[in-house]
């Protein structure tokens, strides 16, 4: 039977990784070694000098072996390769993140970053996102579809197949794009605005995103801002 290890981001209580459990049961044998609080924006951090929790988690997806893992997301996904499943596993699938991971975001993203620490251990590796907003129409219409699609799929080395589905209605749908290109965009315009003096001349910052839709054509971003399933590869630092 196939073996999948999931993680995510948002925390093992998450119930995105839930809705994504759900699915992939139908198609192997379930383990999860997920972060025992948010670590969003982590990117592809492991922890070296500190030690790693490691919990078993009652988790409300029957047949599904769960722990949580006081580590970052990649941390966990080393965790369950290397420690936690007997064997490696046949995938890795890390989400569904609340929230789109596209664009220059993903070099961000903990969501990708568990994805890419899955092809280090030479595992196939699918990070999937959606909108943070309420509204998965098309996310629980689209999932099992598109796992099935590349659960199996060829990939190159060093490169994660990376899913974003939109925030849209199901009627407002216009499609699957594949094969998108990363954007050199964003879906936020950061700064940094002063929030507090502190004491000895120092100053308390706090970042403000402020959202944005301006994308190029032909790309993740323009693909999900327009109501599309945006799936792409997207290779590491140093690997075309």
């Amino acid at each position: 039977m196939r073996k999948i290890l999931i993680t995510n981001d948002d925390g093992i209580t998450s119930a995105g990784l839930v809705r994504l459990a759900e699915e992939a049961v139908k198609l192997g044998e379930v383990w999860i070694v997920a972060p025992d609080h948010e670590r969003s924006a982590a990117s592809h951090s492991i922890s070296l000098r500190h030690h790693l929790d490691v919990f078993p988690y009652t988790f409300p997806v029957e047949g599904v072996k769960a722990y949580s893992c006081t580590g970052t997301p990649a941390d966990c996904i080393r965790v369950g390769c290397l420690a936690v499943m007997p064997q490696k596993p046949d995938v890795v699938l890390s989400g569904i993140n609340y929230g789109y991971n596209c664009a220059t975001d993903l070099q961000y993203s903990a969501t990708a970053g568990a994805a890419f620490e899955g092809v280090f251990q030479g595992v196939r590796s699918i990070a999937l996102s959606e909108n943070a907003g309420e509204c998965h129409e098309v996310t629980d219409a689209y999932l099992h579809e598109i796992l099935e699609e590349y659960i199996d799929a060829d990939w190159k080395a060093m490169n994660i197949i990376n899913v974003n589905f939109p925030g849209c209605r199901l009627v407002d749908f216009k499609g699957i794009i594949r094969d998108c290109k990363v954007s050199m965009g964003s879906f936020f315009k950061d700064s940094y605005p002063e929030i507090e003096k502190i004491g000895d001349g120092g100053m308390r910052l706090k970042v403000d995103g402020r959202y944005n839709e301006d994308a190029e054509d032909d790309t993740d971003f323009k693909a999900i801002v327009t109501g599309h399933i945006a799936i792409g590869n997207v290779s590491n630092v140093g690997f075309e």
